[in-house]
């Protein structure tokens, strides 16, 4: 992924209105972030948990979304899988809803998936961050396989938001 700037990703925002992409928190360390191993940009809002981000380009055109879920849910002993990476963690996956973009998201339609809850998955994917014994289940595919399905998934989710 190409590094962005704030304003690039303020402007990405489809499922917002600008308002509320001028006023949402955008991290302070985009230059420190290891943008030659992301397929995405994902983050927390520090302020308020339960509010995420999701930056991705699909086809030369950068799309962020808006999604809401649950606080990270630390001491569950529950495995859950990212539906994105394919990662499995013990407490580390929420489900996270986005409002679809337009009319439809004006009336109250959202997606949901499950994704990690640091929306790190291109770390994982690449083996950059251990999500602990078991995570990454063996595979055969090679890890430019992996990198492709996990931006094929992450367009899929994308489009379901903009359809």
């Amino acid at each position: 992924m190409k590094p962005l700037t704030e304003q690039e990703i303020r402007a990405a925002f489809v499922n917002c209105t600008k308002g509320e992409a001028k006023r949402l928190s955008v991290p302070r360390d985009l230059a420190d972030r290891p943008w030659d191993d992301l397929d995405f940009l994902g983050w927390r809002d520090p302020q308020a948990p339960d509010r995420a981000y999701l930056v991705a380009e699909l086809d030369g055109r950068t799309t962020a979304l808006v999604m809401r879920g649950s606080a990270p849910a630390f001491g569950q002993t529950r495995r859950s899988m990212c539906t994105l990476c394919l990662t499995a963690h013990t407490g580390g996956v929420s489900l996270m809803v986005a409002p679809r973009a337009g009319k439809a998201g004006q009336q109250g339609n959202s997606v949901g998936a499950y994704l990690c809850d640091d929306l790190c998955c291109s770390l994982y994917v690449r083996g950059k961050k251990d999500a602990g014994a078991g995570a990454r289940l063996h595979e055969t595919i090679t890890l430019e396989e992996k990198i492709l399905r996990t931006v094929g998934n992450v367009a899929a989710f994308i489009a379901k938001v903009t359809a």
